[in-house]
């Protein structure tokens, strides 16, 4: 602003007096009230002690937002005023498109690049942060504190004054000029990934007023500017979703899972070591390089990881297929395309010369600039929540006829969303209560998304693979999830609106460090939270018959169900399973036979998470942490091997007759998606977690996942995937290869496929 303002009273003025004064409008102010803000917090922050007071610099930044008013009112005229000078001014639009920051939180000279857009949008950001640290400070403020009040009277005004501008500062749609005065605006724009013969192509999409474009962003060489190539463009009225090649089945190249997975441990050590090196003050050059490393694999998850499918058709026949994380995405794409569709009628084609123009102009009107992940959020923004979330789906109104409904949740995890829970299909009503509880992990979740879908009863169309070809969505919407709102441990009631339709839910977080202590049971006679040995002891059997009864009914009929294990079941369904095995209910297997699989599935998850000690054992914890650590593969596969074969009786026949049925499961994981790895990852910490008391558990609950945490996933994967324990069954008799043969002799009884006795014989 300073350089501009002294060159509008030369001879060659950049911008006039009034433009600058239009798009600078009151930043004078906001700075000086920082300004003061900053000077006196300064010297307070650096005599600290728990006596010291903060509240009344903050009351009084509070009491100023009437300045954040008057910037936020013409903030739309500010952007609009820098982008029609930036249309008639080349050298004004290369100086906004290229503006050095000094980082306060670096080494001074290291300088980042904004867009003027961008700078413009912070003091309108900042309103929404300074409330996210008034809520901080008020957690950790003692109500007895003088801070105390005043700090409440700061965040009274400040949420009141968010709630007043929240609908007035959404970004608008921008916009570009077309022959005959018509004006294309841009709705919506996303890095996709294309599928291209077969192969992943990184392209970022834009849907305009009357087209989809989809364009490859070039390699910057030499500092120049970004630029696009458009690999190929659809009128929205020649654009349809449905082709008659369709009816053929969908060849998705799919990147394994444990290279997925190695992916995110990946990503989550260079963050941590960041972090490190930030706390550290070591020098700049050095987490630059460390961010440039987590862009690379940032930007290979975004390319590897989507599986499902949105496909589009020019009228002419020719047909492009992109890849997405979830139905949710899927669905917002095509219900802007459908909604616009309704208002384009002419057919048209673009000249090589539009085309450029059209392709050079997204520079300018993309409004999302980097691939969405964590790489390209704020430092100081959450890194979300780890640990379990518990959602009751209550039931739904607003519907105009009957239907058979059903619900499923999403949350998010390394930047893309997965399917976690379903409700049962609620028959033929417009007012469906469900009442449904899910406990749903959370792995840095920031977002939970909830989907309404009509159920089809057509058998003609049954693809378990793609739940869109056979289930229409009527209805989607989203929360973010808030560490403050979610914080208490009272349970968080709230409404979800969607196309007209209100979905009524409640919300309960329970943080890392909570959710994995292990409980010992007060009650030694039933089976949850009781020693195996116990419960073996007790019911005269190797394995428990819980695991039994649970492994042979998800095997009667669970599975090809999509996402076992991972997709999570009824809470009250797995309470009630809980309880009749608790109190050895005779009816326990009719139950079983009536209940969804998924909480089957989720009453055994809780069995193994439940047991005082882990399945593998406390006492061998720190041995299968340095195991795992062995570089030499052959050493860690003996290593790994003879500490199963040190686990006790019923533990080691138990992980045996539960690692048989997942190989099972995975034998059918083009149907179910669940692969050995994803099984491990679903099972590692439940069985090898240790005790609360011997945990290195990280007490934030947002702390991100570490490499020292996910090892327990490298050790089932090592086990279950790298053919560690290499056996087959033959007889009576099961052989194990390792360093050493092991000869385990064992007697099945065949209703339960389970051996009920042993004996270990060991030779060269």
């Amino acid at each position: 602003m300073k350089p501009l303002k002294a060159a509008a009273t030369t001879s060659q003025p950049v911008l006039t007096v009034q433009q600058i004064e239009t798009i600078f409008f009151k930043v004078p102010e906001l700075y000086e009230i920082h300004k003061e803000f900053y000077d006196g917090l300064l010297p307070r922050v650096q005599q600290w002690s728990h006596h010291q007071r903060v509240g009344d610099l903050f009351q009084k930044q509070a009491s100023q937002l009437g300045v954040y008013r008057a910037f936020v009112d013409n903030y739309e005229l500010a952007v609009e005023t820098a982008e029609k000078c930036c249309q008639a001014n080349t050298q004004f639009a290369e100086i906004s498109e290229n503006l050095k920051v000094r980082s306060t939180k670096e080494c001074k000279d290291q300088t980042a690049k904004y867009s003027l857009e961008t700078l413009l949008y912070k003091p309108v950001d900042r309103v929404t942060r300074s409330t996210l640290v008034l809520h901080d400070l008020l957690k950790h403020t003692p109500s007895s504190h003088p801070d105390h009040p005043l700090l409440q009277d700061a965040l009274r005004i400040s949420q009141n004054f968010l709630s007043s501008i929240n609908e007035e500062s959404t970004p608008r749609r921008q916009s570009m000029t077309v022959k005959k005065g018509e004006n294309r605006q841009l709705l919506k724009d996303s890095f996709m990934v294309e599928l291209v013969e077969g192969a992943r192509k990184l392209r970022h999409v834009f849907l305009f007023t009357d087209l989809l474009l989809c364009a490859k962003l070039k390699k910057q060489i030499g500092g120049k500017s970004q630029q696009y190539d458009c690999k190929w463009y659809i009128p929205l009225s020649d654009l349809t979703f449905q082709a008659a090649e369709e009816t053929e089945p969908l060849s998705i190249p799919q990147v394994p899972d444990e290279e997925l997975d190695a992916i995110k441990i990946k990503i989550s050590s260079l963050r941590s070591e960041i972090q490190r090196e930030k706390r550290a003050n070591k020098g700049s050059k050095v987490i630059d390089r460390l961010r440039k490393k987590l862009s690379e694999q940032e930007s290979l998850l975004l390319l590897t990881s989507p599986t499902m499918a949105l496909r589009v058709h020019n009228r002419n026949g020719k047909s492009y297929m992109f890849l997405i994380s979830s139905d949710y995405e899927r669905a917002e794409w095509k219900d802007m395309i459908r909604e616009q569709q309704k208002k384009c009628f002419k057919t048209f084609s673009l000249t090589s010369m539009e085309l450029q123009m059209l392709t050079n102009s997204c520079v300018k009107l993309q409004t999302v600039h980097h691939i969405p992940l964590t790489i390209n959020k704020e430092e100081d923004e959450s890194p979300g929540l780890h640990g379990f979330l518990n959602v009751i789906i209550h039931s739904a109104s607003g519907l105009k006829q009957s239907l058979n409904l059903y619900c499923t949740l999403e949350v998010d995890s390394f930047g893309f969303f997965v399917n976690k829970a379903k409700t049962r299909v609620y028959r033929y009503t417009t007012e469906p209560k469900w009442n449904e509880e899910f406990e749903i992990e959370l792995e840095g979740s920031q977002t939970l998304r909830l989907l309404c879908y009509e159920k089809s009863y057509n058998k003609s169309k049954t693809n378990k693979e793609d739940v869109e070809s056979t289930d229409r969505i009527i209805g989607k919407g989203q929360i973010p999830l808030d560490p403050q709102m979610l914080q208490g441990k009272d349970w968080q009631r709230t409404v979800i609106p969607m196309n007209g339709i209100e979905v009524k839910l409640s919300m309960k977080f329970t943080s890392r460090e909570f959710s994995l202590k292990r409980m010992p049971s007060c009650k030694q006679a039933g089976v949850f939270g009781v020693k195996i040995s116990t419960v073996t002891k007790r019911e005269r059997s190797k394995v428990p018959y819980i695991v039994r009864q649970c492994l042979e009914e998800i095997e009667r009929r669970g599975m090809e169900e999509v996402g076992i294990y991972r997709v999570s079941g009824v809470a009250t369904d797995i309470q009630a399973l809980k309880n009749a095995f608790d109190t050895n209910n005779k009816d326990v297997s009719v139950m079983m036979s009536e209940m969804d699989v998924n909480a089957i599935a989720g009453t055994l998850k809780l069995y193994f998470r439940e047991l005082p000690e882990p399945l593998f054992t406390d006492e061998l914890y720190p041995n299968f942490t340095g195991g795992i650590a062995l570089s030499d593969s052959v050493a860690k596969e003996s290593c790994m091997l003879n500490l199963l074969l040190s686990l006790p009786e019923p533990n080691l026949v138990t992980f045996l007759f539960l690692l048989d049925h997942l190989k099972r499961v995975a034998e059918k994981e083009s149907i179910n998606k669940m692969s050995l790895h994803n099984l491990a990852t679903v099972f590692g910490p439940t069985l090898l977690r240790p005790a609360e008391k011997d945990s290195k558990i990280p007490t934030n609950p947002t702390q991100p996942i570490t490499m020292g945490d996910s090892w327990s996933l490298e050790v089932m994967s090592q086990i279950c995937t790298d053919n560690v324990i290499r056996y087959n069954i033959t007889g009576n008799s099961l052989y194990f290869q390792g360093d050493r043969t092991y000869h385990l002799i064992v007697e099945k009884k065949k209703r339960f496929q389970c051996w009920t006795s042993f004996v270990l014989v060991t030779f060269n």
